[in-house]
Formats: C-alpha cells, sequence, structure tokens
C-alpha cells in the first residue's frame, strides 16, 4: 500500500516562511505544525490545511503528495 507524503517543509521554504511565522498566521501551535511539516502525524484537519494553504497561498496538492510506491508505517490503531 502506498503512503501519503507530507511537502509542508518544501512550500515553506518556497515562501520563506518560518515555522513561527506559519504558527502565528494560521493559529496552530508550533509543536503541532512541526510534527506535520516532519510526516510525524496520521491526520489533519481540514481548517488547518485551509488556514495553511490560506497563509502560503498554495493548493492542497502542493503539501499532500501521494507515493504508491512508498511504504506506509502502521499507526497504533492498526
Amino acid at each position: 500500500m502506498g503512503k501519503i507524503i507530507l511537502r509542508l517543509d518544501r512550500v515553506m521554504a518556497d515562501r520563506k516562511i518560518s515555522l513561527n511565522e506559519l504558527s502565528e498566521k494560521v493559529g496552530v501551535s508550533n509543536v503541532n505544525l512541526s510534527k506535520l511539516k516532519t510526516g510525524k502525524v496520521s491526520a489533519v484537519r481540514f481548517s488547518t490545511l485551509e488556514a495553511i494553504c490560506e497563509v502560503l497561498h498554495c493548493q492542497p496538492g502542493d503539501i499532500l503528495e501521494y507515493d504508491p510506491n512508498a511504504v506506509s508505517e502502521p499507526t497504533e490503531e492498526e
């Protein structure tokens, strides 16, 4: 089975925005954004994704990518 890969770090670098600045503008803690940036999350709220896309002037597909060849790591629920 494939895997969803988070590309938030790439989009942030392209927009030259820091984690602290994005955190302030989106209204999400640095810790949670850091987890999202490093792919250490198993879910993201649509409201958070919408806010990130609004601040970064991007589409969800710029941040999320599906790789059919990547192997997903099992979550605690599996």
